[in-house]
């Protein structure tokens, strides 16, 4: 851990609360001490931010806990969903894990997270409410399994140096992490720290309404997909409350040269 991150055990560590919908005073009061402590125990300085989502964003007896901490090179992230009354200690154990995990063996979360159940569940189709749009790293497979790792997240969208393309690492497969490229199926060349399972099947070339309804039909927690329109990947995602974001390439990055697959090809 970097040194100028290291808090003395007697200063008070640099932690800010956001909520959104309902959340209770005592749930917001206990969850800064929880994280504040967990920072002292840790020796690790902010600034941390804490974000509470209640209803109406997500059911009436559940708290969306999410925890950013921000260092020097980098920034850290957790994020649970857990009953009103122990969001705070679920939320500080995780985060707890997370800055031990990393200090040690980054990559090395378990999978499947008990902590944390995939959203997966067949609905009927559900509105695209975000178009979040993100400038995708170029990065080999294993610097985005550390950096889905660090953030919390189930799938991350990058550009594979490797290839070019448009690519989706995330949680599952009997190694624990699995890569889906555009249209490339083969391996990496390069092995890596962390085993991973290659997707076999090329993205599915969807528009965002085909990619929605057939999230929703097949119960999915998130899709990989090409637009035909733009020719990049897109990476669907399944929120708390049920709805849905896309996860777009920013406006003006270069697209693959590859042409977008066929519907034939991209079966599953």
């Amino acid at each position: 851990m970097n040194s100028s991150e290291l808090l003395s055990a007697d200063v008070r560590p640099a932690v800010t609360v956001q909520t959104t919908g309902s959340v209770d005073s005592t749930d917001i009061a206990m969850t800064t001490r929880s994280i504040e402590q967990v920072m002292r125990r840790r020796r690790v300085d902010g600034p941390a931010r804490i974000r509470l989502t209640g209803r109406p964003c997500i059911e009436e007896s559940v708290v969306l806990a999410q925890v950013n901490l921000a260092g020097p090179d980098t920034v850290r992230r957790v994020q649970v969903a857990g009953p009103r009354g122990f969001i705070a200690a679920l939320v500080a154990d995780r985060f707890d894990r997370m800055i031990t995990r990393l200090a040690e063996r980054p990559g090395a979360r378990v999978w499947p997270d008990p902590a944390r159940p995939a959203l997966a569940w067949a609905t009927p189709v559900r509105p695209i409410m975000r178009h979040k749009d993100c400038e995708l790293a170029f990065d080999t497979p294993a610097a985005a399994t550390r950096t889905m790792d660090a953030m919390d997240y189930d799938a991350h969208l990058f550009v594979d140096a490797e290839t070019g393309e448009d690519a989706v690492v995330h949680w599952g497969g009997p190694h624990g992490v699995r890569l889906a490229r555009q249209y490339l199926t083969q391996p990496p060349r390069h092995t890596s720290v962390v085993p991973l399972a290659m997707d076999p099947y090329r993205a599915r070339c969807l528009t965002e309404s085909e990619a929605a309804a057939h999230l929703c039909r097949y119960g999915l927690p998130f899709l990989f997909f090409t637009d035909p329109r733009s020719k990049r990947g897109r990476l669907l995602l399944r929120r708390y409350d049920g709805d849905l974001t896309v996860v777009v390439p920013a406006r003006g990055t270069d697209a693959p040269a590859t042409s977008c697959p066929t519907r034939d090809s991209a079966e599953h």
